[in-house]
This record gives C-alpha cells, structure tokens and sequence, in this order.
C-alpha cells in the first residue's frame, strides 16, 4: 500500500491477499477485522499487561492510546500479551530463579507471535526488569520496523518527610531483625514504600532499562522518565503508535539504529547515572542479537571516562520522577554531548538522529525547577566521580570479569577474610543472625546462569546486610546478580561461575580476598599452585533440575561475561 508518497512494503500481505488466504481472512474477520483493517498494515501491541506486577497494571490502558496513534497514522493495530514477572514478588526465594529465565521466553514469545502471523511492524510495550530487555532483544532479532515504549517510574512513598521506595522495604527487613526498627516500623514502611503503578522509583533496573533503551535509540525522546500516572503518558504512547508508522513507511528497522556506536551511548548513559549492574547483562544480550560484537572490554573502556553525574537512587538521593522535572533523559544526554562522550549522528526511531532529537526537543515541565533540583543531575566538568558509576573487575578469581556498582558507595576498596555460603538462603540466615562482622567479604556462589540455574538477584541478602547497618564495612561476591536497588560494595557476575569451574568455587572460609575498584582488581590471595591443587580437588555439582524451564535454560544458557544469552 502506499501512504502519501512513500510506498509500503507490507509483510502481511502473506496472510491478508490473494484467493488463497481466503481461510486467513475469515480468521482475522472471526476476530472482528474487516476488510478494511486487513488492506492496512498490521502493526503488533506487544504487551506485557498482567494483574500482578504494578509497574504493569496500566499498560492494558496505555495500550489504547498505542493503538489510536497506530489508527490515526493509517495502520490497523493487533494487541497481544507475553509474561512479566516480578522480581521484588520472586525475590529471596525459588521464583528467583525464573526471572532472568523469564528475558529468554519473553523475547522468544514476541518473535513466535509477530513472525507466525506475518505482522509488519510492533510497539514493544512493557515495564520492569527483564520484560524490557526481552522486548528488545525480540525487536533485534526480527528486525522490523519496532519502537520501545515503557510504562513510567513509579512515585515514591513518604513516611512522614522521609522518601520511600522498594529499597527501603527490602533494608527494613534487616533494620528489623537487627533490633534497630519494630516490627510496627517495619509494616509501616511496607504499607507506604509502593503508592501505585510504575517502575520502582529509583533508577533500578526497570528505570534503567527504559533509559537506556531512549539512550539507543529505541523510545521517543524524553519519554523513559515520564511517571506512570502523569497523564503525560498517554500523550507519549499515542506518539509512540505514529512514530512506528513512520517507520514502517520509511523502512527503518532496529538493526539500523542498534549500531555498535548506539551501544556506546547507552553504556555511557549507564555510567554517567550510576545505573543498574543488570544493565551490563542486558546490552550484552540485546547487542547479540542486533549483530553487534560488545564485550565487558567495552564497558570497562567508557565506564572509566564517562564521569558519574546522576545523583539518583539508590546510590544517590533522588528518585527518577524527580529527574523527569528537570527534563529527563534528554538533560543528561546534552551535558555528555556536550563533552564528546557520546555520538550525536546515530539514528533513532524518530527518524532523526539523536543530535536533531536534543536540539529540537523542549522538556514540558509540570512544576517550576527549583534551585535543589538542579542538584541532582551534576554538569560533567563537576562530576560526583570522575568515573562511570560502575566498575569491571578482574582477576583470579573472577578471570573474565565481574561488574560492582560503586554509585553511592564511601570505599572503593575492601580486603578481608571470606564467609563462604553455596545458596542464598544460608547468607541471609547468617546475616540476620549476627553472623557476619565487620570486615567480613561474604561469598555467595553456584547461583551463576547455570549453577542456580537463571542467575538470581541477592537483593534480600544484600538488603539485609545495609539495613543490619554492616553495609559502610562488609563487602559481597557472588556469580549471581543485584538487583538495581542493591546498594553498597556488592560484587556480581563474578565469571567463569562456580557450577563450571571457575575459581570463586574453590574459596574457602577464612581466605583473604581483596576487592579494589581503583585498580579494577578481584583477587583471592592464593598461590597459583594453590588455586590449582584446589581445582584438582574439585567436582563439578550434579544439575540441580533435570526437566521444565530451569533445566533446558542451564543446558543452553552462556557465561554471564557474555550476556548470559542461550545458545
């Protein structure tokens, strides 16, 4: 069909012309298509809506407008659903293990869905942890004409003059077995930590993500921080539904916006904020599936010059809807253009590159800017750090690299005597025990990709180490992940992982490791002989599910050094 002067090519038509698709047709028409909707592109709603998570009870809502937008720009919208699941509900317990399983079968689920039914372009609607990245990685594998549109921060809480958000929930629990708060305390900042729909409030990984994807180029621009109930929203996702139009006339595809220099922008973005560790795992996967080669070497390079301006939670002290004040992604995006830390001729679903975004965009601000606000988003020559918020790490015990968020952290530097724990569980009793001193560098393993299997987030064991007051003295490793909200000095991703051998597997208690994100260094202070004689004594763990999901993901998942991508 064509549209204006701009032929489309359409995909669908594989479903929708021809005598012999009369059978397609009648399907489509048993659904309430006419003739009509089924000469139009067919644009695909990927959503992720469901009744459990709240950073996805509005996206049902939010679809509407994507679909009006779609109507409006001349396509005929089909809306269908993929899980999410919520990682602060699984978290500390067996579902944990599901969630980063989750990415795989969320981008699988979008890819079965628009390629069986021949659909033309998609609006990847989601919210949260890994239903984001799984969005974009199933944008990037089928490249077609997609857009990436998030469901918005949530507020914060207040208790009294005091800002909550899921963190403090997640810290309470061990202030209370600490003896610092009561158990009423505790169900007070549980009944006022979450007021409504949204992204965690900080810059968690579900902010962090719908960051980064504006940040590549994927999401109009200024949209990732508009909070969830800001009627601003609905405006956006209207746009969000003519842009992809726009696209699909043009014939602009992910591919040809997920460029190597695209993930060089969003890894900077990543360091300047101070953002979620997960985000390392999550370009990792979603460049492997555009095609482009990103390795940690790449993260380590522009986390060390890109400076840490971003004072956001839960390193800093602002919440993400606060930065939507200021004007949002785009602010930060023009102080480190401004400095050459990033590329400004890289192209973006607008059609424009992301120079042509900044300097056409004006930030629709609902509240005057008051003098605090400007504290919170730094100007690149007065950094918080003159390095990125996060840190690769290497060394023998973790030879490929491992990934620690220094963003709010008072040392940089750690040596001590190990706690060995081989699951999650037997840290968090210690720890809410009085077990683990100060000085202490507790060791969390065989919770890597497959040795959980799916790489479960410590955020209950870490919560409880800052919030039994340790989290100024005592460090943490694992092979497994943080949450976005972990604060502290908490080392993940720690690779080769322990389930394969690799050398965090033979640590014992008492062994002195050191942790220095100076000299980007993780090393256990054993021989070389002694690490080896060690290995030889080592036997690798039987699997530990041998049918369902975990098992076939632990059989194909790689090493989290690589994105922890299945192969």
């Amino acid at each position: 069909m064509t549209t204006g002067k701009i032929t489309i090519k359409v995909r669908s038509r594989v479903v929708t012309e021809g005598p012999e698709r009369a059978p397609h047709r009648s399907l489509f028409k048993a659904a309430g298509f006419s003739d009509e909707d089924l000469a139009k592109p067919l644009v695909a709603i990927a959503n992720s809506w469901n009744e459990i998570v709240p950073g996805h009870i509005h996206l049902n809502e939010l679809a509407k407008y994507v679909k009006e937008g779609v109507r409006v720009a001349g396509g005929t919208p089909i809306e269908f659903n993929t899980i999410a699941i919520d990682d602060g509900i699984a978290m500390g317990h067996e579902g944990m293990k599901y969630s980063l399983v989750s990415r795989e079968t969320i981008a699988d689920s979008v890819e079965e869905m628009v390629m069986a039914h021949g659909l033309d372009a998609v609006v990847l609607l989601a919210s949260c942890d890994k239903i984001e990245p799984g969005m974009l990685m199933a944008g990037a594998r089928m490249n077609i004409p997609a857009i990436f549109f998030n469901g918005g921060p949530m507020m914060t809480g207040f208790l009294g003059e005091k800002m909550l958000s899921l963190g403090d929930a997640f810290e309470a629990v061990g202030a209370y077995y600490a003896g610092k708060i009561t158990l009423e305390e505790l169900k007070l900042i549980e009944n006022n930590a979450c007021p409504g729909p949204g992204s965690c409030a900080g810059l968690y990984t579900a902010n962090t993500m719908a960051i980064l994807a504006e940040a590549l180029g994927m999401a109009l621009p200024g949209t990732s921080t508009i909070p969830a109930v800001d009627s601003r929203r609905r405006i956006a996702a209207r746009a969000a539904g003519e842009a992809v139009m726009k696209l699909l006339e043009l014939g602009i595809k992910p591919r040809d916006i997920l460029t190597y220099e695209a993930f060089e922008n969003a890894i900077a973005i990543d360091a300047a904020m101070g953002g979620s560790t997960n985000a390392v795992l999550h370009l990792l996967a979603i460049a492997h599936e555009a095609g482009v080669k990103l390795t940690l070497d790449d993260f380590d390079r522009i986390y060390s010059k890109t400076p840490y301006i971003a004072d956001l939670l839960p390193g800093g002290r602002y919440a993400v809807w606060q930065l939507d004040r200021l004007g949002g992604l785009p602010l930060v995006l023009r102080r480190l253009l401004k400095k050459g830390l990033i590329h400004g001729d890289v192209l973006t679903v607008t059609t424009m590159t992301l120079k042509e975004n900044l300097e056409k965009y004006k930030a629709p601000w609902l509240l005057p800017v008051r003098e605090e606000d400007k504290t919170i988003v730094k100007d690149a020559d007065s950094p918080i750090l003159p390095m990125g918020g996060i840190v690769i790490l290497k060394g023998n015990l973790a030879p490929e690299g491992a990934v620690v968020k220094i963003a709010g952290v008072k040392r940089l530097r750690h040596e001590g005597p190990t706690r060995v724990f081989d699951n999650e569980e037997d840290a968090f009793k210690a720890v809410t025990r009085g077990e683990i001193k100060p000085g202490d560098v507790v060791i969390i393993r065989y919770v890597g990709p497959k040795g959980a299997p799916g790489m479960p987030e410590m955020l209950s064991v870490t919560s409880a180490i800052v919030g039994a007051g340790l989290g100024d003295t005592v460090a943490l490793i694992t092979d497994g992940r943080f949450s976005g909200a972990t604060r502290g000095f908490m080392v993940g991703h720690v690779a080769p992982e322990a389930a394969v051998g690799g050398p965090i597997a033979i640590v014992k208690d008492g062994d002195i490791v050191v942790i220095d994100a100076y000299e980007k260094r993780l090393e256990v202070k054993l021989s070389d002989d002694e690490i080896k004689n060690r290995m030889k004594n080592w036997t690798p763990p039987k699997p530990k599910y041998t049918t369902g999901v975990l098992a076939k993901y632990a059989k194909l998942v790689t090493s989290a050094s690589r994105g922890a991508v299945l192969e």
